[in-house]
């Protein structure tokens, strides 16, 4: 089931880049950025995780929390948040889960048969946890996000 603009937020709980397990209604409260993307250490997904966190006062500003969501285990996360000083919370989606439950699952990625990854989205929630916009890369998760019109959005519902 696609989730659309004014649906609520499905809750989840995924293992963060400390191994640690959190759910997304500890974020709510706030805006919330979740920030999909196929894989750590990969060019485009490195320039869009480290554009996020260059726009971090801008998100500030908008008392907004941005969380980054992909397939790669807790382990490359760690690796990935500290070669880039990246300040927000990376959760790990190994099972899949998440990416399925918010219909952004990318199959056979780069024609690699079974290799399963999340696309390139961007879901922004309100403070109760209500989707206000979503940006999905399509047909590829090669393209990056618009990041003006994201943070614009952002702070729009702040």
């Amino acid at each position: 089931m696609a989730l659309n603009v004014g649906d609520r937020a499905p809750n989840f709980t995924l293992y963060d880049q400390d191994r640690t397990k959190r759910s997304l209604d500890e974020f709510l409260g706030k805006p919330v950025v979740l920030a999909f993307f196929p894989g750590a250490f990969t060019g485009v997904c490195d320039t869009e995780m480290c554009t996020l966190r260059d726009s971090m006062q801008r998100f500030s500003e908008a008392n907004a929390r941005v969380i980054g969501i992909s397939v790669d285990p807790p382990f490359v996360l760690k690796e990935f948040a500290t070669k880039y000083s990246l300040p927000f919370v990376l959760l790990s989606d190994f099972d899949r889960s998440v990416s399925k439950l918010y219909g952004v699952l990318f199959e056979n990625l780069a024609g690699l048969e079974g290799y399963h990854t999340s696309n390139r989205a961007v879901f922004i929630l309100d403070g109760s946890g209500t989707i206000r916009y979503i940006w999905v890369a399509s047909p590829s998760p090669g393209v990056e996000p618009p990041y003006d019109e994201v943070i614009a959005q952002t702070k729009a519902i702040a």
